[in-house]
């Protein structure tokens, strides 16, 4: 363990501040590009500005190829590369800058998914409410699902093969390595760079990310978050439910926390 902590961090050292006062690990679709446009473009701006206090890290659902189109198309709107990516629903780490995959924290979870999609793709195929989504994605299955027409029984035959089957936003199934999420990984990330708990706040808004908050990190659950998700915040109570939505909401979120003096210009 040391000695990959000691390759990461040397792989690193030139794009991640050294002592960051947060650990800001966003979701994506409806959490840092939901709400006003107004917010967007404010917290986009001061993640810009605040890149030696703030260690920014994305933690979303999408591929990389997905997040290189999205921040060369939301440039306009002041979005820029975050230090470090968590993509493919946690299958995926990669530099935000580059979004190299960086092999020593994926190596871990691609010894997970080997010889899984041969034994997957037969038992998916023409299933009834399943399609494929229209992306590239590593070291897991993503599919679109009708909650009215996919047969739930499939799920413990899938999960036999030492998988985890993941429904989100009531139309995202992600087959994913067992015991592998947002959460897991990012955890690993954390222990393997050494980073202080206590600085790190977590922010989504679907059902993926509930293993986010499951990890007692200080979590926000933006006001636009979906209800099958709100359904467990009475159970976490290291996680903040904000009024707001998307960006307005982390930003709600980060003030909870005691994080405050360090929004200046929000």
């Amino acid at each position: 363990m040391v000695r990959r902590r000691q390759l990461l961090e040397q792989q690193l050292a030139a794009v991640l501040p050294p002592d960051p006062a947060l650990v800001l690990v966003t979701d994506l679709d409806g959490t840092l590009l939901g709400g006003s446009r107004s917010w967007r473009q404010r917290v986009y701006g001061w993640l810009e500005r605040s890149r030696e206090q703030v260690l920014h890290v994305f933690c979303t659902g999408r591929d990389l190829a997905s997040i290189a189109r999205l921040l060369s198309e939301d440039a306009d709107h002041g979005l820029v590369a975050p230090h470090l990516v968590i993509g493919d629903v946690g299958c995926t780490v990669a530099c935000g800058q580059s979004l190299e995959p960086l092999p020593l924290a994926v190596e871990p979870i691609e010894a997970r998914w080997q010889g899984k999609p041969e034994r997957l793709l037969p038992l998916l195929a023409g299933v009834p409410g399943l399609s494929p989504q229209p992306l590239t994605a590593d070291r897991r299955l993503a599919y679109y699902y009708d909650p009215d027409t996919f047969v739930p029984e499939l799920v413990p035959v899938l999960e036999a093969h030492g998988v985890d089957c993941l429904f989100s936003d009531n139309r995202y199934l992600d087959v994913l390595p067992a015991g592998v999420n947002k959460g897991s990984t990012l955890l690993e990330l954390l222990a393997l760079l050494e980073v202080d708990r206590t600085r790190v706040v977590t922010a989504g808004d679907t059902l993926n990310d509930l293993a986010m908050f499951e990890t007692g990190l200080a979590g926000v659950m933006v006001g636009n978050a979906e209800p099958a998700l709100l359904e467990h915040a009475a159970r976490l109570p290291q996680t903040y439910t904000a009024k707001a939505h998307g960006c307005e909401g982390i930003v709600e979120g980060l003030r909870h926390f005691g994080f405050g003096d360090l929004l200046t210009g929000l």
